[in-house]
């Protein structure tokens, strides 16, 4: 159970990898008002997803009984990003 979640959040963040290089070149299209704000939000969501990585590596690395605990933590955090995610590709399209 512990390495489906795994491999299922980590597909999730190689999603999020992919959308933020589209953001990149979305936002490299912007005049230059525009484009600081753009990558500001896109470094904002690069730490968040990098926060949720650490996570989820440590939770790969836990044994059995601790990835429990640790899941919970992870949840939060995945809703957190996910939320972010959502909200920063509404805003730049």
């Amino acid at each position: 159970m512990k390495d489906t979640y795994v491999k299922k959040l980590q597909a999730k963040l190689d999603e999020w990898n992919a959308e933020i290089d589209k953001l990149k070149a979305k936002a490299d299209t912007k005049e230059a008002d525009a484009q600081q704000e753009y990558y500001k939000q896109i470094d904002e969501l690069k730490s968040m997803k990098n926060d949720v990585s650490k996570k989820l590596d440590e939770m790969s690395e836990a044994g059995d009984d601790a990835w429990e605990d640790l899941k919970a933590g992870v949840d939060s955090a995945w809703d957190s990003v996910s939320s972010a995610f959502s909200s920063a590709t509404s805003r730049f399209k």
